[in-house]
């Protein structure tokens, strides 16, 4: 099966940029790619007219279980937040995490994200097969998903936020990563799901599971990824526990290295941006989310020019309500010019943190985050006409200055999984109607 896709600007990320070109798609992989009319023997034909085409975008840190908790704790800091949301998440259940799971992965799906990772860290006794629930709304969307199977072992009692009725022991915490690799974790280049280790966060989990998980990946051949940096509440408990930052921590640990991405990294001193670079470690920028908690602005200039794999992030929808991935391109130039002015960030540095920058967090780019032959067909066809666009003739500047574009076709492996801004596949009415009455139903302890 062969598929055209012609007409429209295409941006490759890995370089060069087309006004008017053209991608084959032969059956998952692109072809080719290149300027003008492609003249060669293909099935079917996608209109790219007045459209810019792109690698799909990667969405490198989530909570997609937080769909049914939207909306509350609204004016809290994140230890606040964190607080008044632990004992409604302790009520999860499967049924709850799959609706709440395809609701958060359509919406990325309609905002151009190919691929979801999920940073799933809640397991309440009762709650079933949580992992198992989220693999099978993947499947009802139709995105790649690497699920990070989280952990907490820390509770109340143990200094740490969670309650203690909403942890895991360490060996259950250690159990349960190991169980879901062996269960779900696809190596190949094409996976559509993978698992990576993810303990929660420094003030959450115990030393023990940070070296414990740390090892297991490494023994799996998986991922590590965990929340590092966030507040400045963090780092003072960091101080005051362990006699150093939320970084040198991760650093003692072994948890900067490239396999390891971590998710805000907002509070780094310029001694920790170099580690990060020196040892390859991913970076989750999640500027919605972060304004949204009034976590602060991460050094995403700093970061990129020490050589780190910076990604862009939604991060859980009850701290980004949107829930969208395309905007995060628009608000994460926006963050780093007020930062650091308006040579902060470029567009194109926007576009290439939501696709090669997220592709290289989850250690997919071999096969993901550019429009280049041999690679996967994970591509976005970005509708540019109309009011919101008329005028702007640079098409990537309009996908991250403006508002962010209807998708009038999402590609993963070369199957279309958005169609003229629809869902191709799933019922996009049914899925609201599914997660208002699971989410009524975990607010009311139903």
């Amino acid at each position: 099966m062969r598929t055209l896709i012609s007409g429209g600007a295409v941006a490759t990320v890995s370089g060069e940029e087309y006004a008017s070109g053209h991608v084959v798609v032969e059956n998952d992989r692109i072809a080719e790619v290149g300027e003008g009319v492609y003249t060669g023997e293909f099935d079917e034909r996608v209109d790219a007219s007045g459209c810019l085409v792109t690698p799909g975008l990667i969405n490198t840190h989530h909570h997609l279980y937080q769909w049914a908790t939207r909306g509350m704790a609204a004016d809290h800091t994140l230890f606040e937040w964190l607080v008044a949301l632990y004992p409604v998440w302790g009520r999860l259940d499967a049924e709850i995490t799959h609706a709440a799971g395809t609701a958060g992965m359509a919406r990325l799906a309609l905002t151009g994200c190919t691929t979801v990772a999920d940073h799933h860290y809640v397991f309440p006794r009762d709650g079933g097969d949580q992992v198992a629930a989220l693999a099978a709304a993947r499947q009802r969307i139709g995105v790649r998903l690497h699920v990070v199977r989280g952990s907490m072992d820390r509770g109340e009692s143990d200094g740490g936020l969670p309650p203690d009725n909403l942890v895991e022991s360490t060996e259950e915490a250690l159990t349960g990563t190991e169980a879901a690799i062996d269960r779900f974790h696809d190596s190949a280049p094409e996976a559509h799901l993978q698992i990576a280790a993810g303990p929660c966060s420094p003030f959450s989990v115990t030393e023990r599971l940070m070296s414990g998980a740390a090892e297991l990946a490494r023994h799996k051949g998986v991922r590590l990824h965990t929340h590092l940096a966030e507040t400045l509440d963090e780092e003072k408990q960091c101080l005051a526990e362990v006699g150093c930052t939320p970084a040198e921590y991760a650093d003692k640990l072994g948890w900067l290295a490239e396999d390891v991405w971590l998710a805000h990294t907002i509070h780094l001193a310029p001694e920790a941006i170099r580690r990060f670079g020196a040892t390859r470690t991913g970076s989750a920028h999640c500027p919605t989310s972060n304004g949204r908690i009034g976590a602060g602005i991460a050094p995403v200039r700093d970061l990129l020019d020490a050589g780190v794999a910076v990604g862009l992030g939604a991060d859980g929808a009850a701290s980004n309500e949107s829930g969208g991935l395309g905007e995060e391109l628009h608000q994460a130039l926006l963050q780093a010019r007020q930062r650091g002015g308006p040579r902060g960030l470029t567009t194109r540095e926007a576009l290439w943190m939501g696709t090669m920058g997220g592709a290289r967090c989850l250690g997919r780019a071999a096969d993901l985050g550019s429009i280049e032959p041999g690679k996967l067909a994970d591509l976005a066809v970005w509708d540019l006409t109309g009011l919101n666009y008329a005028g702007i003739t640079d098409p990537v500047a309009a996908l991250v200055l403006g508002t962010t574009p209807p998708v009038r076709r999402l590609f993963v492996g070369g199957k279309a999984v958005v169609e003229d801004g629809t869902l191709r596949e799933a019922d996009e009415a049914g899925i609201a109607s599914e997660l208002a009455a699971a989410s009524a139903r975990l607010r009311e302890g139903r």
